[in-house]
């Protein structure tokens, strides 16, 4: 099959009509499997290439001169410095590109090699066969096509594109290190002795160098890793300093050059000083097949930059969370005293959340009051230094993830996993016991206050029956709103971590302690403790209070979208059920207390996992976490529940 394709081209070039994308199109036409994902079968085809360009040598020259015909007729920097990095056009800008180019792609320009790379590598999975062929079989397809056996004429302008292409990316990366969010967040980068000019420096004297030696190739490497080290130390940095999507992009775009620079300078390494680059040919033409794949793939470019947002959201969600894990059994009582404390002001909510539902105002005005209700209730708890026990998967989460250093997912940070993972529901266990064996006696102690006041109970019979009925798991949606409310939980700690990153990043505690007017009104030191206050606590703070938002405008929008949406909280579960009891002065069966009670129980086990599930995805996906990690944690953590159950119950005596 590859022979017909060889001589067809025989046959043009002895007519003087020469394709070469045709002809490489052709080629790669029978390389490429049926099913991208039969590797086997793409190598098979490249091996069988091979062994015909051995018995064939005039096929040979055919293909490599066809290959450096195109490197030297068409413009090839776009290709080495656009293809594979991301772009500054903006995060919703890129955005948008991606779809309309998705809907109605761009028209080929033939005097660019990345158009026609596109033509050749023209189906979206072929990344896939590409990246999967291993690099040995790459590697003897170069061997056996031989480019540094082409005409010099040929070669020679080769390598000059690849400086010129250097060249472009060394001017980009210099201008990015002087980008002004960047200066804003590290001003040393304008010394002159920063390494994005240095690099630039220290590039355009190796381009001027008619005969370069190894040494002056390897002192570009060094620049190239101070400029890599101080990236990569800067992004460590925002962690604590917060970032933004257009900081994040920056980042990820500078790292990306950087590579490319390294990957082209091993390219010129090879062809200067006449060593082997089949190496690092491969690894380049993976990374382009790869980017002319995903260049309009949406979810790719969202997930590139997602997961580096998200870990800066989570990291510092992660020091809130911290303070939701007990580690002994100090900590461990402390965290159900605290939780029973917030037992009480639930009480205290749900009973306003009845009194404003009795009055059956408009579905938008009675959203509002139960989301400033549940808002104010939740911050008024956190302000008391109370837990509300559903609320810890959505912080505990980012400090689970946090447990994976960056080095790696070895055995080391998966048993610190599986460690923090039994703190937490062990905590998260005695902090809804806490919550509901308070919350449940003090609702009824409130209605018998109010039966001794009044002569009457808080609520009716008939509104007892139906606030049971309503949480009875077997005749209700109850375990779905439950799930509606976790994601409430879930979006909650999102918002603590924006807001806490979002304080970092605009500096906001020290620009509130720089007020002259709040510091003649507080005085210096009692606004500098409020400063940092709200730098401690602006993102649980925000996080409770959007929280009740999400629980007060569930009801209200499923009533408005005529949609069966609803919530149900373990906390309030328990509230509603204690003054239902109290209102049927206790007379109760059997049945009726053990429908409450599973009701309260699968109720708090689908807040939990729902929250919990989704945080921690969240989490680890900002860490990059693969399924082999996912098996290996939950090996792991199953071996751990059948072999220590108690851990998961009760944390040690003392802190491990």
């Amino acid at each position: 099959m590859f022979q017909t394709v060889f001589e067809q081209q025989a046959a043009q070039e002895a007519a003087g009509k020469i394709d070469d994308v045709a002809f490489l199109k052709a080629l790669f036409d029978h390389i490429r499997p049926q099913k991208s994902d039969n590797i086997e079968e793409a190598g098979k085809a490249i091996q069988a290439l091979c062994f015909l360009l051995q018995q064939y040598p005039a096929f040979a020259v055919a293909l490599r001169n066809s290959i450096l015909r195109l490197l030297d007729e068409k413009s090839v920097i776009s290709l080495y410095s656009d293809h594979g990095i991301q772009s500054d056009l903006g995060f919703f800008t890129e955005i948008y590109r991606r779809i309309s180019r998705k809907l109605l792609p761009d028209v080929p320009d033939p005097k660019y090699l990345k158009d026609v790379f596109g033509q050749i590598f023209y189906r979206v999975d072929d990344a896939e066969w590409v990246s999967g062929v291993p690099d040995i079989v790459w590697r003897d397809f170069m061997y056996t096509l031989a480019l540094h056996e082409g005409a010099q004429t040929l070669q020679l302008a080769c390598v000059q594109e690849l400086k010129d292409a250097l060249q472009v990316l060394s001017y980009r990366l210099s201008a990015s290190g002087f980008d002004p969010e960047l200066i804003l967040q590290h001003e040393d980068l304008e010394n002159n002795d920063s390494p994005f000019i240095t690099q630039n420096i220290e590039i355009q004297k190796f381009l001027s160098l008619a005969t370069p030696n190894a040494q002056d190739i390897q002192h570009l490497y060094d620049v190239l890793k101070r400029c890599e080290q101080l990236t990569q130390q800067i992004r460590k940095a925002n962690a604590k300093t917060g970032t933004s999507i257009s900081l994040t992009a920056l980042m990820q775009r500078m790292l990306q050059q950087i590579e490319r620079m390294q990957l082209l300078i091993d390219i010129l390494h090879g062809l200067l000083l006449k060593h082997d680059v089949t190496d690092a040919i491969t690894r380049l033409l993976k990374r382009l097949v790869y980017a002319e794949c995903k260049k309009n793939n949406l979810a790719e470019y969202l997930r590139h930059n997602t997961e580096l947002l998200a870990l800066r959201v989570t990291e510092n969600a992660s020091h809130t969370g911290e303070h939701y894990i007990a580690q002994h059994r100090k900590e461990y009582y402390k965290l159900m005293g605290s939780a029973m404390g917030a037992g009480i002001i639930i009480a205290f909510m749900a009973m306003f959340k009845v009194m404003i539902a009795s009055q059956h105002l408009a579905p938008l005005t009675e959203a509002i009051l139960f989301s400033l209700n549940y808002g104010l209730g939740f911050v008024i708890i956190h302000m008391l230094h109370f837990t509300v026990a559903t609320k810890q998967p959505a912080m505990t989460a980012a400090t689970i993830a946090a447990s994976m250093d960056d080095h790696g997912h070895d055995s080391k940070n998966i048993g610190n996993l599986v460690n923090i993972v039994a703190q937490t529901t062990s905590s998260q266990t005695i902090a809804i016991l806490g919550n509901v064996l308070v919350v449940i006696p003090v609702t009824m102690l409130i209605d018998w206050l109010i039966v001794q006041y009044t002569g009457q109970h808080f609520i009716g019979v008939e509104k007892a029956h139906s606030l049971l009925d309503s949480n009875n798991p077997l005749i209700s949606l109850s375990l779905f709103y439950a799930a509606v409310a976790g994601i409430c939980l879930f979006l909650s700690g999102l918002i603590a971590g924006y807001h806490d990153n979002l304080a970092a990043y605009n500096r906001i505690p020290e620009r509130i302690a720089h007020l002259s007017w709040l510091q003649r009104l507080l005085g210096k030191e009692r606004l500098t403790r409020v400063a940092e206050y709200i730098r401690n606590n602006l993102g649980a703070l925000a996080g409770n209070f959007y929280f009740g938002c999400l629980l007060g405008f569930a009801s209200g929008l499923g009533v408005m979208l005529g949609l069966p949406l609803d919530i149900r909280h373990v906390t309030f579960v328990a509230a509603f059920s204690g003054y239902a009891f109290s209102a049927l002065d206790f007379q109760a069966s059997y049945a009726l207390i053990g429908y409450a009670a599973l009701g309260i129980f699968l109720v708090a086990t689908i807040n939990l996992l729902t929250s919990f599930g989704l945080a921690i995805y969240v989490a680890m996906k900002s860490r990059q976490v693969r399924y082999r990690h996912w098996k290996a944690f939950a090996k792991e953590l199953l071996g751990a529940v059948y072999h220590q159950p108690g851990r998961f119950l009760l944390p040690p005596k003392k802190s491990p």
